[in-house]
């Protein structure tokens, strides 16, 4: 008896020093390819999925339950040869605290995604240089992106060293055949997103994923009221980005890409909050007015 506890005692320890940081799903829709041989897809997709899930890309240690959820969506649009063009899709959560609820941190779309790739070929990654190929650089750089995210909603700016490793890997693109990588690809390509993130002004949007995560929802449990208080409060603040020319920042529209339904939720249900609602509408409307039906049904 003594031996077999001894043995699943084990099995926990090395179930908790293994774990990696990731509980990543990997599709790769090839539907818009016209082929014959869809193998080289569904290789890329084991491949895809164990990089991201045994990679151990922290020097922290995960415990199972504590592994990042997320979903990489990789939609090939052509392919000649061993060049695909493609968009990737990048989704994460996180559980809320003391309840079976999952919030939405990341739901958006890269569309220049180009990569070289050969079937069954080892995928090797080096933060400190290209690979020449964009595949596993352009994942990387959003793993460790989604690090810094998920981090951030625990600790107040919590996921700079992983944004940082991030916009080492931008850097290293800069100047390469593949293109989303450089400021000069637009608002929305990855330096830009991962130079605005790091950015002093970024600071106020960084601030309300904390709050809204870890004084908001994980206390909806305790106190729904005082927790649905806590995430409206936070959310005025983001009158700061009405203030300056943020039209084109691309962290405001990722934030509200993930997390317009789930604060239409927050506020059209349950206790009564003693939010400025009116004003917290206009301050929503003004910088999504695209998500305005969402908005407008709001209340305390």
């Amino acid at each position: 008896m003594n031996q077999l506890k001894a043995f699943f005692v084990c099995l926990l320890v090395s179930a908790t020093i293994n774990a990696q940081e990731f509980l990543a799903t990997v599709t790769v829709d090839y539907s818009q390819v016209q082929t014959s041989n869809n193998q080289v897809y569904q290789t890329l997709e084991r491949s895809l999925s164990d990089f991201i899930n045994t990679t151990k890309w922290t020097e922290n240690r995960y415990k199972v339950y504590e592994k990042i959820e997320s979903n990489f969506l990789i939609i090939i649009t052509s392919r000649n040869g061993n060049n695909f063009n493609a968009r990737l899709q990048i989704q994460s959560r996180r559980p809320v605290f003391n309840s079976n609820y999952y919030t939405p941190v990341l739901n958006f779309v890269d569309t220049k995604f180009d990569f070289e790739y050969t079937e069954n070929e080892e995928l090797i990654f080096n933060p400190r240089k290209f690979s020449n190929k964009n595949l596993t650089d352009v994942v990387a750089f959003y793993v460790y992106y989604v690090l810094g995210m998920d981090a951030d909603t625990f600790q107040l700016e919590g996921g700079t060293p992983y944004f940082k490793i991030s916009q080492q890997i931008a850097n290293n693109a800069v100047g390469t055949k593949f293109g989303g990588w450089s400021e000069m690809d637009g608002n929305k390509s990855r330096g830009s997103l991962i130079n605005n993130v790091l950015k002093a002004n970024n600071k106020t949007l960084r601030n309300i994923y904390y709050q809204y995560h870890r004084v908001g929802l994980d206390a909806m449990s305790d106190n729904e009221t005082r927790a649905k208080n806590a995430i409206g409060n936070t959310l005025e603040t983001l009158k700061f980005y009405e203030k300056g020319n943020y039209g084109l920042f691309y962290p405001l529209d990722i934030f509200f890409m993930a997390k317009k339904d789930e604060i239409g939720k927050i506020f059209n249900g349950g206790m009564m909050s003693s939010v400025n609602i009116v004003g917290l509408k206009e301050t929503l409307s003004s910088l999504s007015p695209t998500n305005s039906s969402i908005w407008n049904n709001m209340k305390k």
